[in-house]
């Protein structure tokens, strides 16, 4: 099992590896600094969508909330033209 194991990291290793050398000849592209420019305003961009829809999650839980409790019957109350007409009859 520690074999495994060791031989999953050195994987890993080597993925990552081979990950970093691969970005590093795009950058040397022509047109590979301005695909990694995108691709980082992109991870910006999704990361930004990210917190907004949190936050959406949040209202909506709070929205969801109020309809629960409007939907609550209200406890009945006399108004001010109910009590006067209550008293002249």
């Amino acid at each position: 099992m520690t074999q495994k194991k060791t031989e999953n990291k050195d994987l890993l290793t080597r993925l990552r590896d081979a990950g970093e050398d691969a970005l590093q000849k795009v950058g040397e592209l022509p047109a590979g600094k301005k695909m990694l420019e995108a691709l980082n305003g992109l991870r910006d961009r999704v990361d930004e969508l990210q917190h907004r829809m949190k936050r959406m999650d949040e209202l909506e839980k709070r929205i969801e909330a109020l309809e629960k409790a409007a939907k609550k019957p209200s406890p009945r109350r006399l108004t001010t033209t109910a009590a006067s007409k209550k008293k002249t009859s």
